[in-house]
């Protein structure tokens, strides 16, 4: 299903009771952060999507929407389908290497590709209502930018999706970088190193390029907003995913001030450049670690142009310790791009990439175990695959442990590993955001192999024993006496 724009999926969320409207005035420093976090971590009844009708504190009283990924359903609904799984079932079907048998079969296999595929390249058009109102003098403080934490920096916009090109090759980038507001005309660009905006400044760099164009994007379809947040490939446009998620085509318009286009049906563009080689320093910033991630030197946005609907509502969201409403947004990701690891490691079954991991923290992955080392095996290539590089964890186990279940990964993992045999450390790159690596960006690494071991594996000191289960005899005798027992 694909939503025209922000108010079309705020309207669906509304008709099944997934979006409560708050009247009373609220503050846009931490009184709306306060608000949300209870609401996302209280009863499930209470979770619901917040807009904020009266904020006070900026110039243009626009309404304030927050919490609209917070449940595994809304994230589902955001992205076209029921269930976050069915996105892995999705694309699974079209990525998928078998050929049917029969003409027709064929036949119809290729038309379901071509019409999944049609979908994906952008239109251009020449109007948009995010351009209905082109601010004069363009304001941040006309915006209701939120002061998540109390030790944050400043105010950030939380729920962006920043447009940029490789200045080389011209080929677009979509990406989700918190941006701090610095003054009304400037804000901080935390695009991590390990990012498609920063690949930008480099090349910019690299060529001497005084400035990189830049726009952010806020709200829009839903399948817009969460495809900045995806690791796709450097070449892949998040664009296109979009459409193909949404099924059918991103209308995009020019900017008004810099060569780039925008989603035509965005509620706010904010336009601008970044110099390659002015950095200042941004943060700290309460993130989604549960930790304030450190202040330190990022590039600076300045804005050349600020455009909006003229009945605009801002997008925003706030990360903290977990649930937060990102944790449903990375499992999206996870269930989406689980078949393309499949693709690369046909031994996969599942992947789980746990809130209480911060997702960078700990992969969880179930195996079809045929070899020895094939867990090592897999390891090192979720290390290898993307910003899975990042990966400060994993743990491999048997393909009938249900990795979304952490008792039972838990208690498999402790009973069936060895620290001596089982233990991989190794070092590599490390998140931006991760504090206790050994430096910025680098650390160490661990994978732990916590399958069952057979004789073809290093044996331990006697026979791999069997697991406790009762037989089947007497489990059908007690199933059909049970009520005899008084139970």
């Amino acid at each position: 299903m694909a939503y025209r724009d922000l108010r079309g999926f705020l309207a669906r969320l509304e008709k099944n009771g997934q979006l409560k409207r708050v009247t009373a005035p609220v503050n846009q420093d931490l009184e709306i952060a306060e608000i949300a976090d209870r609401v996302m971590k209280g009863a499930p009844n209470q979770n619901v999507a917040l807009l904020f009708e009266n904020v006070r504190g900026h110039a243009s009283r626009m309404p304030v929407v927050i919490g609209m990924f917070g449940t595994e359903q809304r994230m589902a609904w955001a992205l076209g389908v029921e269930r976050l799984n069915d996105l892995n079932e999705k694309l699974a079907e079209v990525i998928s290497l078998d050929m049917p048998r029969g003409l027709v079969a064929k036949a119809q296999r290729g038309l379901g590709m071509l019409n999944a595929l049609k979908h994906t390249e952008p239109r251009y058009v020449t109007h948009g209502a995010c351009q209905e109102i082109v601010q004069d003098k363009p304001t941040l403080s006309a915006l209701p930018i939120l002061q998540c934490w109390p030790h944050d920096a400043g105010r950030y916009i939380t729920l962006p999706a920043v447009f940029s090109r490789d200045p080389k090759t011209g080929k677009r980038n979509v990406g989700m970088y918190r941006l701090q507001v610095l003054d009304d005309q400037t804000l901080g660009m935390h695009w991590q190193r390990h990012k498609g905006g920063a690949e930008h400044q480099r090349v910019a760099q690299d060529l001497g390029a005084e400035k990189i164009p830049v726009a952010v994007s806020l709200g829009g379809d839903p399948a817009i907003i969460w495809a900045g947040s995806a690791p796709l490939p450097p070449d892949v446009d998040e664009i296109m995913l979009a459409g193909w998620l949404r099924g059918r085509s991103v209308d995009l318009v020019q900017c008004v001030s810099q060569p780039l286009e925008v989603p035509a049906d965005a509620e706010i563009v904010i336009e601008g450049y970044v110099d390659p080689r002015e950095q200042k320093l941004e943060g700290p910033f309460g993130d989604h670690t549960g930790y304030y991630s450190n202040a330190d030197y990022y590039p600076v946005m300045h804005v050349t142009a600020l455009t909006h609907r003229r009945d605009a509502i801002y997008p925003t969201t706030i990360v903290g310790k977990p649930p937060m409403e990102d944790v449903w947004m990375g499992k999206a990701t996870e269930r989406l791009f689980l078949p393309l690891i499949k693709l690369f490691q046909s031994e996969v079954v599942d992947i789980n990439m746990p809130a209480e991991g911060a997702f960078h923290n700990l992969v969880i992955v179930s195996i079809k175990k045929r070899f020895p080392g094939q867990p090592r095996k897999v390891m090192y290539g979720i290390w290898g695959m993307g910003l899975l590089m990042l990966t400060k964890t994993i743990i491999v186990v048997d393909a009938d442990v249900n990795v979304h279940d952490l008792a039972q990964v838990a208690f498999e993992t402790l009973a069936n590993f060895d620290p001596l045999r089982d233990v991989q450390i190794v070092s590599g790159p490390s998140d931006d955001l991760d504090h206790a690596s050994l430096e910025k960006n680098f650390g160490g690494k661990m994978g732990i192999d916590a399958t069952r071991k057979t004789e073809r594996d290093p044996a331990p000191h006697q026979k791999w024993p069997p697991e406790i289960e009762m037989s089947a005899e007497i489990k059908a005798l007690v199933e059909a006496r049970w009520k005899e027992y008084g139970f």
